[in-house]
């Protein structure tokens, strides 16, 4: 073989490794916390009506979706047993055979909804962050299950929990591990040391949501992200201090589940009662104004996007999210401006819920019927390009939809598909045959 047939075959290999490198899903929603996965060689269709599980193992029910780590996914549970339990639970990533787990007392005191635990383990580092539903931290080595510290975050900060329970997945900043819980006084957020559990600062006498933080950058800064149960906020992630803050008080209760969106300069955030609100943050200066805010009157006379659960995502100009009766829509993100709506993605009901996570020009969609979509969204409209059922939906998570949901968020890593239900932990295959 000559010179140039060996560089063409080497730059044709290093391309493909490069293209086809596995990625983890180390955190909620993915490596920056914004819903995507940079993964490519995935099918482009379904090739029936279910997709195959390359394995499936028994879990107890929970509401928290799997991590995906170093070949290790990370799951947190509530075995069905007298004494009230948490679980966190570690898998091999190709066989899901059973590294560790730790099992801890854990009492729910009123709190709604009480299939299991909220927050995605957090993974970083070698360590593993898992939060309960009632404030237990547990810091572990990620790879052996070895506890490196835990601390009771009810006690310690008073914490006033929410009705549904502490649900804001963990965030790691440097050598900081960043919670959002609501305590007092002053503890809304608070930060302590990866290490040791110390604190380090504490920040906002704000009660706390569901709405994991996220990090972004800002006039060249690193600003934490926080939508509170009162306001919407961008932090210091270093020190706590406040950059800037916009008030989005509840109107009714606090409700606000869906992640903060960040794309450009804009943030946007969106809740079943109280509506919709984007920001525009500036690009010279850590500071923010309000570019629009829209509230229907009512859960089935919305405007704009009453989101539950749904995270929605923003691609260019547009703006794609789930409003409060699994109505699928498109916003001009500029205005609030409906331009379209299409009711064909999951059934319609009360809650009803689509997880989306943007790859290239394609958007996967798992639904709360369990099944998978691969799509395509444009200010045009939604096109499905193949549908099959991924997993069944089961009835702990909520007890009155009589045929179940599937509520918790997918991990996508390494090619493959992991999510759960009340009953399993499954794992399927995305990757192109060859």
């Amino acid at each position: 073989m000559n010179r140039s047939v060996l560089l063409v075959t080497g730059f044709t290999i290093c391309f493909l490794t490069t293209n086809l490198r596995a990625e983890d899903w180390a955190q909620w929603r993915g490596q920056n916390r914004d819903g995507k996965w940079n993964e490519a060689g995935l099918v482009e269709k379904f090739s029936g009506d279910s997709i195959p599980h390359e394995w499936s193992v028994p879990v107890a029910p929970g509401y928290s979706g799997p991590t995906v780590a170093e070949g290790r996914v990370y799951l947190t549970d509530r075995p069905e047993t007298e004494e009230q339990q948490e679980r966190v639970l570690c898998f091999d990533a190709k066989t899901g055979g059973s590294i560790w787990s730790h099992t801890y007392a854990c009492q729910y005191r009123n709190i709604g909804y009480q299939a299991g635990p909220r927050a995605a383990v957090t993974i970083d580092d070698g360590q593993a962050f898992a939060l309960g539903a009632m404030g237990h931290l547990h810091v572990f080595d990620a790879e052996t299950g070895d506890l490196h510290w835990k601390s009771d975050l009810l006690d310690r900060f008073q914490v006033e929990i929410p009705i549904w329970g502490i649900a804001a997945a963990p965030l790691i900043y440097e050598e900081l591990v960043i919670l959002m819980i609501g305590g007092r006084p002053d503890a809304c957020v608070v930060a302590l040391n990866r290490r040791t559990g110390e604190e380090v600062w504490r920040s906002l006498s704000d009660k706390t949501s569901y709405a994991a933080p996220i990090l972004i950058e800002q006039a060249g800064k690193p600003v934490l992200v926080c939508w509170t149960g009162d306001n919407i906020v961008g932090l210091n992630p270093a020190t706590g201090e406040v950059y800037w803050k916009s008030e989005m008080p509840p109107k009714n209760m606090v409700i606000a589940i869906a992640t903060p969106v960040f794309h450009k300069n804009r943030l946007f955030v969106t809740s079943f009662y109280d509506g919709s609100k984007m920001l525009r943050l500036a690009e010279d200066a850590t500071t923010a104004e309000e570019i629009w805010r829209a509230r229907g009157p009512s859960e089935l006379d919305t405007d704009a996007l009453h989101s539950i659960m749904s995270t929605p995502i923003m691609i260019g100009d547009y703006l794609y999210g789930v409003d409060s009766y699994g109505q699928l829509r498109c916003l001009d993100a500029e205005t609030g401006k409906r331009i379209w709506e299409d009711t064909t993605a999951t059934p319609r009901d009360r809650w009803s819920n689509i997880h989306m996570v943007q790859n290239g020009d394609r958007i996967w969609m798992f639904n709360e019927r369990g099944e998978l979509l691969i799509a395509k969204l444009s200010p045009e409209g939604f096109e499905e390009i193949s549908r099959a059922q991924l997993i069944q939906p089961t009835v702990a998570q909520l007890k009155r939809r009589g045929k179940g949901v599937c509520w918790s968020h997918p991990a996508f890593a390494d090619g493959h598909v992991f999510i759960r239900n009340d009953e399993s932990l499954i794992c399927a295959s995305l990757r192109e045959a060859r």
